[in-house]
């Protein structure tokens, strides 16, 4: 700003320079015209008053300072006699003034020297005409007098540019020395103290914006980093913007400011590839133990992409729940078949015929018996169905343990009985809110498995305590025991260690889901310990109700 402030004042001070000059150059160029032809005047009739007393030698004695010609009326030369040739000079447009009104002049380039000549010419009383010639000088005398005129404006020019450059200087310097944050604080000229109150307000503002940019970008991270899920956004170059907590074991640990790595083999790299391309992208992959499912997606700006978003989320447990959905179909498909294959089977040799009289009873026990496995399974399964969409009538009571336990071991000494396993009730009464019904499946059902999966001539004990101030139910068996590999899926619905004992010993195989599915019900604690070849050990750690 200061460059343009003594440049406009300089080129200025120039322009004035040459109006001026050149006015004064004109003046002066005009004052030498007329002083010539003034100049010329006098002399003719200086000379027509010598000639009318004279005679050629005051001619002569003049020509030698001046170009005179004498000319007789009809155009004969009088002086100079030798210049025959100057005769056509009678023609000269101010020697034809002459003989008209008395005087005549005219100004043209002289054809012996070729310079700018001023001519005059006075008629004498007989008749005669005197011509004066003088050259022009007016140019070069008003440049001789403008000259030193022209270096005192030069130095006035000169002097004009240093107060230019300083009062530029002065100009700007508060500009200058303006402090931002606080413009009020310097000392201004008075015309500065819009811009001072305006550079005020705007900081103001600006203030204000920054501030509720950065609360708006707490909140925004405060809200990223406490999620579960993974966030990330790039800009268009693929700088990473934000990134929470979430995602940076996805993006190999970048940080803002930080460019994704371009290895098209990563499933981060690859996805951010396509988003910024303008394609979106949603896979689900594994890492570490754990399912995933990236969304990545451009960001769009007056439809053109500046940016990209990518989002993880954790479908592990969709992914489980999945799987077991599928296992659970082909195992529910499975159950059902074999009864249903085999009730067929037995109806159809008895529709045709096949079965001897004295089988008929035989075979019609089997039909029960598979009949009355379908309609467990069943039950079953509508226990499940209600278990996982909490439809269990709420009918909660108080619930003794120890009795509810000796009411179990009651209903299955029988089954133990036959195969010789001692089934015994320990502890002391403790009381939890529940289901009784749902309660008493929960138990039957640990028992029951207990005795089913035991060895012959072994035991089961169901005891009733307290442990960390909470009701306890413990059973533990003597029998074959489960394997370390196998335990965290023995609660599973359809899932069994031995496949081929099960056979034998039947069941639904969802007597230990409904376990589990009880026990979360109840907000109890569901805790197997099994040893293969010693026994397992089921606790059944419930709220307490005081």
């Amino acid at each position: 700003m200061t460059g343009k402030i003594f440049r406009y004042s300089f080129v200025l001070g120039v322009l004035v320079l040459l109006i001026c000059s050149g006015l004064f150059f004109a003046l002066q160029y005009r004052q030498n015209l007329d002083d010539t032809e003034r100049y010329a005047a006098e002399e003719a009739a200086y000379i027509a008053s010598g000639v009318s007393v004279g005679d050629e030698a005051f001619l002569k004695e003049l020509s030698s300072q001046k170009d005179i010609v004498w000319l007789s009326q009809n155009g004969t030369v009088l002086y100079p006699k030798q210049r025959a040739d100057l005769s056509s000079e009678f023609s000269r447009p101010e020697v034809q003034a002459a003989n008209k009104s008395g005087v005549g002049s005219a100004t043209r380039n002289s054809a012996q020297s070729g310079k700018l000549t001023y001519y005059y010419a006075k008629q004498m009383d007989d008749h005669s005409v005197i011509r004066l010639a003088l050259p022009v000088n007016a140019a070069r005398n008003a440049l001789q007098t403008v000259t030193p005129v022209l270096w005192v404006l030069i130095l006035v020019i000169a002097f004009s540019g240093a107060l230019a450059f300083r009062a530029a200087k002065t100009i700007i310097k508060p500009i200058n020395d303006m402090n931002l944050d606080h413009p009020e604080a310097i000392h201004t000229y008075s015309e500065l103290s819009p811009l001072v109150a305006r550079i005020q307000e705007q900081r103001l503002t600006i203030d204000d914006q920054i501030e509720e940019l950065h609360r708006k970008q707490k909140e925004f991270s405060a809200l990223t980093d406490n999620m579960n899920e993974g966030f990330l956004l790039l800009d268009r170059d693929g700088i990473i913007l934000s990134v929470n907590a979430s995602a940076k074991q996805h993006a190999s640990d970048c940080e803002p400011g930080d460019s994704l790595p371009a290895d098209q083999q990563n499933v981060t790299s690859e996805a951010a590839r396509l988003a910024l391309s303008g394609q979106r992208s949603d896979r689900v992959y594994s890492e570490n133990g754990h399912s995933w499912q990236l969304i990545a997606g451009p960001v769009y700006s007056h439809k053109k992409i500046v940016g990209a978003v990518l989002l993880w989320m954790d479908v592990t447990e969709r992914e489980q729940r999945e799987r077991l959905r599928q296992e659970f179909s082909a195992n529910i498909s499975h159950e059902l078949k074999t009864p249903l294959t085999s009730i067929s089977g037995f109806a159809e040799l008895m529709a045709n015929g096949a079965v001897p009289p004295e089988r008929v009873k035989e075979f019609s026990s089997d039909i029960h018996k598979e009949a009355q496995r379908l309609i467990a399974l069943v039950n079953d399964i509508i226990k499940l169905s209600k278990l996982d969409e909490n439809a269990v009538v709420p009918d909660w009571s108080d619930v003794d343990l120890l009795e509810l336990s000796n009411d179990v071991a009651d209903s299955l000494r029988p089954v133990a009985d036959k195969q010789n396993i001692t089934v015994r009730v320990e502890g002391v009464s403790e009381t939890v809110r529940g289901v009784w019904p749902l309660l008493n499946e929960m138990v039957y059902n640990l028992c029951d498995n207990a005795i089913k999966y035991n060895r012959v001539g072994g035991s089961v004990t169901m005891r009733v305590d307290r442990k960390d101030g909470k009701p306890r139910l413990t059973i533990e068996d003597t029998g074959i025991g489960i394997p370390q590999a196998e335990q965290s899926r023995v609660f599973e619905r359809f899932y069994r260690v031995d496949k081929s004992h099960s056979k034998q010993i039947g069941g639904t195989g969802l007597g230990l889901s409904i376990v589990k599915h009880g026990a979360q019900y109840h907000n109890a604690q569901v805790l197997l310990t099994s040893e293969p070849g010693k026994g397992t050990s089921v606790e059944l750690l419930f709220p307490d109700m005081k």
